[in-house]
């Protein structure tokens, strides 16, 4: 298949659904192209935490690694985080002449104005959600959803269109109207090529950093803003962390701002071994994880997860309704959401378990992602749509 994606965000060194299911069709056989926004008018907290100085560069490389091809548009701006394109996104669209034109999160702009066409796209047309009721925050949500009830979803009915769900969770359906009948759910998953146990990537880590080799590593990894718990998480690791084995924690990631100041003064005051790292590119993230014992989430729901669960590591994280279903496999915890003391309770928890409880935890962690979270299955799944997307096109235009 010929396969163009529009997405409103897209870094070639992010670790994102797009980066890598777009990898894994092109290993399967099929040409994929990518069309987004220019860097230059990015949300200033994403260019700021993956950097957009050397963008061509990055592109050029992600291309060469992949053979996944970008293309960047102008944008008159950004609203709310959605991008707003010029007119060059549907003339570049069908200049390319895809198969079937993939539109990463249904309820942007971008994507709403192929859906407002649909019946009149020269291709077949997915789209996917990736958002959940928890995190529809915007002070408009309600007006927005009810233009999506009325307009959108009746367009996305008439034509079957498969609203691909990222999550298990009704959203999509008892808010934006779209049955769950034609909105299949796809989990994210981990790119096992890159993230797998590695005991001499652990032990050469650990000799780099001046690590222990019996220490317990905590690590985070990940933006350190609000939206993150960035302070909550400085705040669970304040007061000495208590155990037999030293105790280091590894945080990766950037801040900015008064918050961040915030943030690193806790870091700085902590009476824990923290070990602090900027952010780093997702091809080079691996060796953080190996090296580490256990994975902290201080909130919302990371992709992450599902990368350093490949790499063996239990989690701990914020009982919302997907962590909950998530950590229910022997792989991981959850602590209250938005409470420090038993973020750092739970961590203890780690520290105190006995070595074979442990064990199994991490066993456990690496079978849940080998049982049903390899983006190599991922992928086959994801193109299984986009095929019967591409055969119901030609078949309605056949019947025309």
């Amino acid at each position: 298949m010929k396969i163009v994606q529009i997405e409103d965000f897209f870094h070639p060194n992010a670790g994102y659904q797009i980066n890598i299911l777009s990898k894994y069709f092109v290993r399967h056989g099929h040409e994929v192209t990518i069309v987004t926004a220019c860097a230059e008018r990015m949300p200033q907290q994403l260019a700021d935490f993956f950097g957009v100085e050397n963008i061509a560069g990055y592109d050029r490389e992600y291309t060469q690694t992949t053979g996944v091809q970008i293309i960047r548009l102008p944008v008159y701006g950004f609203v709310s985080g959605r991008a707003i394109f010029t007119g060059e996104l549907r003339k570049t669209v069908d200049r390319l002449q895809p198969d079937v034109l993939f539109a990463h999160d249904n309820d942007t702009a971008s994507a709403m104005q192929f859906i407002a066409q649909l019946g009149h796209l020269p291709y077949a047309f997915v789209t996917d959600s990736h958002m959940l009721a928890m995190a529809s925050v915007n002070r408009f949500n309600k007006l927005f959803h009810g233009f999506y009830r009325l307009v959108m979803a009746p367009k996305l009915k008439k034509y079957a269109i498969p609203v691909i769900r990222t999550q298990d969770d009704p959203y999509v359906e008892r808010v934006l109207g779209v049955p769950l009948r034609q909105a299949p759910w796809i989990s994210f998953g981990s790119d096992t090529l890159l993230f797998h146990p590695d005991a001499q990537a652990k032990q050469a880590f650990r000799a780099r950093n001046g690590i222990p080799a019996d220490a317990f590593v905590i690590l985070y990894a990940g933006k350190l803003d609000e939206a993150k718990g960035g302070k909550l998480l400085a705040e669970a690791l304040g007061p000495a962390l208590h155990s037999e084995r030293p105790v280091v924690c590894l945080v990766v990631g950037n801040t900015s701002g008064p918050y961040g100041q915030e943030v690193e003064a806790l870091f700085s005051a902590s009476q824990n071994r923290i070990l602090r790292f900027p952010t780093q590119r997702y091809v080079d993230l691996a060796p953080f994880y190996q090296a580490a014992d256990l994975a902290v989430f201080p909130k919302q729901c990371s992709l992450s997860f599902y990368d350093v669960q490949a790499c063996g590591l239990p989690v701990l994280s914020e009982d919302n309704n997907i962590n909950k279903d998530r950590n229910a496999h022997g792989n991981g915890l959850c602590f209250a959401a938005g409470d420090a003391e038993d973020l750092r309770s739970k961590i203890q928890t780690f520290l105190d378990m006995p070595a074979q409880t442990y064990r199994q935890m991490a066993q456990c962690a690496c079978q849940f992602i080998a049982d049903a979270y390899d983006y190599e299955d991922k992928a086959r799944e994801y193109e299984q749509i986009l095929q019967d997307a591409c055969a119901a096109y030609k078949a309605a235009q056949t019947a025309r």
